[in-house]
């Protein structure tokens, strides 16, 4: 009987709509799979045809798991390090009823509840394998936090069009709970520099991650005093700009234009501190070992070659407007 409930289960978990089928896959197997009797409700094989009605058959399914004890709990850790795989779906099933305590307080209506249950019993799994019963506490102590982890970042990856760092999300609660605490003490908006202090990190740090959460705008869109157009008209776009191509060509051939009125040694120290040559910037002293002199002289010949430079820059500048006069 117990095998036809389990399979029962199976098929109905497998109808939750989620993020991951692998996912509601795996946590089906966990209680499938698991030696202990389960007390399942009978659904006298009816067919199950909402959401409701499968989470419902899930709680029903958890009351029927009974609680561990501390003692039971330290057992089953001393079991689960030793690689026994029924000790982790005993320690799991327990504890199920503990994920959806916590999901109810993450609910949010653009998200299935199915689908934090789930994100959280991988963080409880997470918890099974780390459990270690020299640490002399409660499972449930130990794996709130692990399950409220995975919550949180399934949340936040939601959420978000382009995904955070994990570590950037958690400064950004904290910035966010100061800006609440703040705004209640000052009875106004705090700035930046007070987030900063109350949080003792850089200011600059919390501009950097205000400045991700900044919703996204499609260039489609109209702009607020006009219907005609768009933000595409006025954002300009540097992927191609070839009036800039031909102004960074011309400098170019320019600068090496001046460059050959130089001597070759000159030119060549030029080429190597400037990146002319497109490689990387030489250190005076790598210009040194390569051309066999030593980096001081490396630097006084730079200094020549550049005021060689000007003087040509300035002499042409002035031969311009004496032809432009006369003309």
């Amino acid at each position: 009987m117990l095998e036809n409930h389990n399979s029962l289960y199976y098929k109905e978990i497998k109808t939750i709509p989620s993020r991951s089928h692998k996912v509601g896959t795996k946590i089906a197997l966990y209680l499938a799979e698991a030696k202990q009797p389960l007390e399942v409700i009978n659904m006298n094989k009816k067919r199950i045809t909402s959401v409701e009605d499968v989470l419902q058959s899930y709680y029903n399914t958890l009351k029927a798991v009974p609680l561990l004890t501390f003692e039971e709990e330290l057992e089953l850790s001393k079991r689960i390090q030793k690689g026994d795989e029924t000790a982790k779906h005993r320690l799991i099933e327990a504890n199920l009823r503990l994920v959806v305590k916590i999901a109810r307080m993450y609910m949010t209506s653009d998200v299935s509840f199915m689908d934090i249950i789930q994100e959280g019993n991988l963080g409880l799994m997470r918890a099974a394998e780390k459990y270690d019963h020299l640490k002399n506490v409660r499972f449930s102590t130990y794996a709130n936090w692990w399950i409220r982890q995975s919550i949180i970042r399934f949340l936040s990856n939601r959420r978000r069009a382009i995904r955070l760092p994990h570590r950037k999300e958690e400064t950004l609660r904290k910035i966010q709970k100061a800006y609440h605490i703040l705004s209640q003490t000052f009875m106004r908006q705090p700035s930046t520099e007070e987030i900063a202090k109350y949080l003792s990190i850089a200011k600059e740090e919390v501009a950097l991650i205000l400045s991700m959460t900044n919703g996204l705008i499609p260039l489609e869109s109209n702009l607020e005093d006009s219907e005609s157009s768009s933000v595409m008209d006025i954002h300009e776009d540097y992927t191609y700009n070839p009036e800039r191509a031909m102004m960074r060509k011309s400098i170019q051939d320019e600068t090496l234009r001046f460059l050959d009125r130089l001597k070759d040694r000159e030119k060549r120290i030029l080429m190597y501190r400037y990146q002319l040559n497109g490689c990387e910037r030489y250190t005076l002293k790598k210009i040194g070992d390569k051309m066999g002199i030593s980096p001081e002289t490396v630097r006084q010949i730079e200094i020549k070659a550049l005021k060689k430079i000007r003087d040509n820059t300035a002499e042409d500048f002035r031969a311009t407007m004496y032809y432009n006069e006369a003309i």
